[in-house]
């Protein structure tokens, strides 16, 4: 069950991770992708096994959940923890869209017909996810394990009897573009490099163990070591199998048919076999992709409450799931889909820094952690720890350096920013509180003089039940009329007299027509002349039988309500009555 729950999103980048490979060592032909595909492979999984290592370090360290934040927080300072957790958040945002672009990829290659809708699927996917998550359906090992296991058998089959058409029937492709593919770049070490960062992103997901401990049945570390371990060997093997085939049936990087579809293809054609795996490809990314909205909002939850987001973050909707998190991480993934047109090459550039930039932060905190507690075996863990920091680092620089012109220069300009957000909000928040602090152990608590004023344009049972209204909370209350027409202000006035209002009455003039205002100059002119009163402004509004009514008459009242809110000691209300038709 955990297996299915917690490494998706890693299973599923066997999906592309070959292809990132293959289409950097394309552009320098034949020559590069006979010679460097499997080295390069080989490479990232000796990468993963040392990642996967440092990261079986930290789960019986972190028991309630190792997240990078939390790690890098705790041993390395509050700058390390949130530099982290920026990384982190745009590593959920890219995982929704690459996983997205990639199951759909997967789609595309199985029906070309679809390829000229993949954004519009992209985002009906996004949206489907957002919506689901919003009505909070949570994640079970019974809906996970279905398309996991799905996924697993089809392409364990497909690998297997790739591996033996290829290895015993001695079966490779007849594809005369493979050895004429022409040279645009020459081999160099930066292409070299280039490339590897590219098939890194097999490395997307494997954290996710590590974060969800609490999860797991007692005892939770040994389990959650058992099953990152297998995920480990599972991933490690697909990948290099892929990479095999790849290499042997001469399979060239296509943007409208993924190398999966390829091989696949090849091995068994066009039959229920290629649609299977097709499908569950698919299925496993855009599972891959829902774990990110379960990720993001509870990070998001975790910095709010640390006054590093807003609050807003922090709130629990009615189906006790943070909504707020989910929509922003919906939005912000819909237009990456938009503005990459749901390319997953386009999309990876932009993956790397942030995913090993948290790994690289994760592990060096995890080495601090050791060193100050020294307990037992606490030389072998630092060794771990420390390979993988140092590792992950590199592959940071790495990617930073090879694909900063193709994209990566986005997140690298990003996350300072996102940190700076985080600390600027943190401050405002420490301001705020400081601003309320009362610090004197004798407040006055004084009553405060209210006064009251009630704009009428005419005298009716509504204004008359305000005035009412008005007399219960001060006895200072002030008639108001807005003198757009001289006969009409002379009409209320002589209204108020033959009913006996006591009631105070100020015309302000208005020679431009204007409603509001004539209205604020006055409340702002009693309210600097008097700061140590309150001005209350009562509207009176009235409550058609019918809600297409409300369409028949002027929305003066919510007019005057915007144009006034955000006064300071200025008191808005409004007082409604119910008409019977």
């Amino acid at each position: 069950m955990a297996l299915s729950v917690f490494s998706s999103d890693a299973l599923s980048s066997v999906a592309y991770a070959t292809e990132e490979i293959a289409l950097v060592l394309a552009l320098a032909g034949t020559a590069a992708l006979t010679t460097f595909t499997i080295p390069i492979a080989i490479a990232i999984s000796i990468l993963f096994a040392v990642v996967i290592l440092s990261y079986r370090q930290t789960i019986p360290a972190y028991p309630n959940g190792g997240g990078a934040y939390i790690v890098a927080k705790d041993n390395l300072g509050t700058m390390p923890g949130l530099i982290a957790a920026g990384a982190l958040l745009t590593d959920y945002i890219l995982t929704v869209a690459v996983s997205t672009a990639a199951g759909v990829a997967a789609i595309t290659s199985a029906f070309p017909e679809l390829f000229p809708f993949r954004v519009e699927i992209c985002l009906a996917c996004v949206a489907f996810i957002t919506i689901m998550n919003l009505r909070g359906v949570r994640e079970s090992g019974a809906v996970f394990s279905v398309p996991t296991y799905f996924f697993l058998a089809v392409m364990a089959i497909t690998l297997a009897y790739g591996c033996y058409r290829a290895v015993f029937l001695h079966q490779t492709a007849s594809n005369p573009d493979y050895f004429t593919l022409p040279m645009q770049q020459p081999i160099t070490v930066l292409l070299i490099l280039r490339a590897f960062s590219s098939g890194c992103a097999a490395l997307t997901g494997i954290e996710a163990i590590s974060n969800g401990i609490p999860a797991f049945k007692p005892p939770e570390a040994i389990n959650a070591r058992k099953t990152l371990t297998v995920m480990a060997v599972m991933c490690i093997g697909m990948f290099l199998i892929v990479s095999y085939l790849a290499f042997h049936f001469h399979v060239l990087p296509n943007p409208q048919e993924t190398v999966i579809s390829q091989i696949a293809r090849h091995i068994f054609g066009r039959n229920v076999m290629y649609y299977c795996l097709q499908a569950g490809t698919a299925l496993v990314l855009i599972m891959a992709a829902n774990t990110s909205f379960a990720d993001f909002p509870r990070l998001s939850s975790i910095l709010a409450r640390a006054n590093f987001m807003p609050r807003q973050m922090a709130n629990l909707g009615d189906r006790l799931v943070f909504a707020n998190g989910i929509i922003l991480l919906g939005t912000i993934s819909c237009v990456l889909l938009i503005a990459f047109n749901g390319i997953t090459t386009r999309l990876i550039p932009l993956y790397a820094v942030g995913v090993f930039l948290s790994f690289t932060l994760s592990q060096s905190g995890m080495v601090i952690h050791w060193w100050r507690l020294r307990s037992k075996g606490w030389q072998r863990s630092i060794v771990f720890n420390g390979l993988g920091a140092l590792t992950t680092a590199v592959v940071v620089v790495i990617s930073a350096y090879t694909k900063f012109i193709h994209g990566a220069w986005i997140v690298i300009v990003l996350i300072p920013i996102i940190v700076y957000m985080f600390t600027r909000v943190f401050n405002h928040y420490k301001q705020v509180a400081a601003s309320l602090r009362v610090e004197t152990d004798k407040p006055d608590y004084s009553p405060l003089k209210n006064r009251v004023f009630l704009p009428i344009s005419s005298v009716s049972k509504v204004s008359l039940f305000a005035l009412r209204f008005c007399y219960s909370i001060s006895k200072d209350v002030t008639g108001l009329y807005i003198n757009i027409n001289q006969d009409e202000a002379e009409r209320v006035q002589a209204q108020i007299d033959r009913l006996h209002l006591s009631i105070p009455f100020i015309v302000l003039d208005s020679p431009f027509r204007s409603v509001t205002k004539p209205l604020i100059e006055f409340i702002d002119r009693e309210s600097k002349a008097n700061p140590d009163e309150i001005f209350t402004l009562v509207l009176p509004e009235f409550m058609p039988r019918k809600k297409w009514h409300y369409l028949l008459h002027n929305q003066t009242a919510m007019v005057i309500f915007a144009a006034l809110r955000g006064r300071e000691n200025v008191v808005i209300t409004s007082v409604r009555k119910r008409l019977p038709v």
